[in-house]
């Protein structure tokens, strides 16, 4: 078992024994996510702890997601529900960057790909592949996509 994991499920048990309703049933739920993607394919494989950050990841951002849903929807018990789940989990997630610390990734790569001779709208891929490994699970898609289409555009 991944440290990550088995982090998770000290956790849980930690959670199960004080009657945290809350964190016993999210930790629960995301060791179930873990375990479905482990036995995903066709073999049944153990995930690195990277691997496991990512479903973390994923499980904390469906957790947003359904929180904008809710409180859009009119249920604010709901969506405070789901925002303190996220919470929650953004807790074993490294540290997200700030905007300006993805800013100036974003720009050493936007340097990087027009010395390669990318430039413009059209760079686009070329500097999503350089800076996509140097915030690996440090900064969501959508947020880098926007910076870098932010600095080729202006």
């Amino acid at each position: 078992m991944t440290t990550l994991k088995a982090k998770l499920q000290d956790d849980l048990n930690a959670a199960i024994r004080e009657r945290d309703e809350l964190r016993s049933s999210t930790l629960r739920l995301t060791i179930t996510a873990i375990t479905k993607e482990e036995v995903a394919g066709k073999t049944k494989r153990e995930l690195s702890d990277d691997e496991v950050q990512k479903v973390i990841a994923k499980e904390a951002k469906k957790r947003r997601e359904a929180a904008d849903a809710f409180a859009q929807g009119g249920r604010p018990e709901s969506a405070e529900r789901e925002r303190a789940e996220g919470l929650l989990l953004d807790a074993y997630l490294p540290k997200q960057l700030s905007d300006e610390e993805l800013d100036g990734i974003v720009a050493e790569a936007v340097e990087e790909a027009k010395s390669a001779g990318a430039e413009g709208p059209r760079a686009m891929g070329a500097v999503m592949k350089i800076v996509n490994p140097k915030v690996a699970g440090r900064a969501e898609g959508g947020r880098v996509a926007a910076a870098v289409k932010k600095l080729l555009a202006g």
